[in-house]
């Protein structure tokens, strides 16, 4: 054997173990990590879309489940921006937040880009919505504010996050339970839950919707009351009746959950699967919804497509009741 020959054998030998360690070590369960996971958050930093991402991100590598995470925000059009671009990536290694939020602005944006093509990982967490007043405010109950809704009109405001979102949809879903036409919705919407709590503090409007983590701290201070929750079952911090109890039939969660990009092999679609399986189970992921006060509502394969494409087609009809979509 020749000293060219087995130098060349050496130099490819090595090759083939830099190669493999680009496949990823062996997770701490046993199996093969991902090399390198990309995670989107389509929306700017600080956001529940981004606290989402960047939760996943230290459950994922606390776990060992790959080597390297990374996040990056596309912010913009309520994640539309994101799934544009989601649509156009080609690696089998990458996920984005979504959620309802995103349903709604696919349709509000007319977004080119839809959540159909997709392919459905994951719905991971979720969130009641809560609907408030100011601590003095006249309005006791959902019905008292509802009813003077139905007497002024616009004369009654609601304030709530982007028009289109999830607590622009509630609204008009409790006013539709009471068949007050939603051409009287006068809803003011903010950026962000602190811009429409300062709104509420600042007696700026009659009411808001939010998230319940939102402002849930002003009402254990006594500042804000609660008039009902959005979730199939009370809140146990907050006991207030939910809106399904106060018989208006009104249920919404404001759910958050990871797609990949569509049409990637089956194979690739098992694999982030089962990552995003092992992630739930960690003890990391439990802390990191332990820390967000997040509900668990983990669900995957055709069940989380089944449940997609329900969001789908209840959200569009509830968009154009408000008159957001033709």
């Amino acid at each position: 054997m020749g000293t060219g020959w087995r130098r060349a054998v050496a130099v490819t030998a090595v090759g083939l173990v830099l190669a493999g360690c680009g496949q990823g070590a062996k997770s701490a369960g046993g199996g093969d990590s991902i090399a390198k996971l990309e995670i989107m958050a389509p929306a700017d930093p600080g956001g529940g879309w981004d606290q989402t991402a960047r939760s996943m991100q230290s459950a994922v590598s606390g776990a060992k489940l790959a080597n390297f995470v990374q996040v990056s925000n596309v912010g913009g059009a309520g994640g539309t921006v994101g799934l544009q671009k989601l649509a156009n990536e080609k690696s089998t290694s990458f996920l984005m937040i979504t959620g309802l939020v995103m349903v709604g602005a696919v349709e509000t944006n007319a977004s080119a880009a839809r959540l159909e093509e997709t392919t459905p990982i994951a719905r991971l967490t979720a969130e009641d919505e809560v609907l408030v007043v100011p601590a003095d405010s006249p309005f006791k109950t959902t019905d008292d504010l509802l009813a003077a809704i139905a007497e002024k009109g616009k004369g009654v405001s609601i304030t709530g996050g982007s028009a289109g979102g999830t607590d622009h949809i509630l609204a008009g879903m409790l006013l539709k339970a009471k068949d007050i036409s939603p051409d009287k919705l006068n809803y003011v919407p903010y950026s962000g839950g602190g811009e429409s709590l300062a709104a509420l503090l600042g007696k700026k409007v009659d009411a808001g919707i939010s998230g319940v983590g939102e402002y849930r701290e002003q009402i254990k201070a006594g500042k804000l009351r609660a008039l009902g929750t959005s979730g199939p079952n009370q809140d146990a911090t907050l006991k207030v009746p939910t809106f399904k109890e106060q018989n208006l039939g009104v249920e919404l969660i404001n759910w958050r959950g990871v797609v990949a990009p569509g049409g990637i092999a089956p194979e690739a679609k098992d694999r982030l699967t089962k990552l995003v399986t092992d992630m739930h189970a960690s003890q990391q992921w439990k802390d990191e919804l332990s820390k967000k006060g997040w509900t668990d509502t983990f669900l995957t394969g055709s069940e989380f497509s089944t449940f997609l494409n329900k969001e789908i087609g209840r959200i569009r009809p509830a968009l154009q009741n408000i008159g957001l979509v033709k």
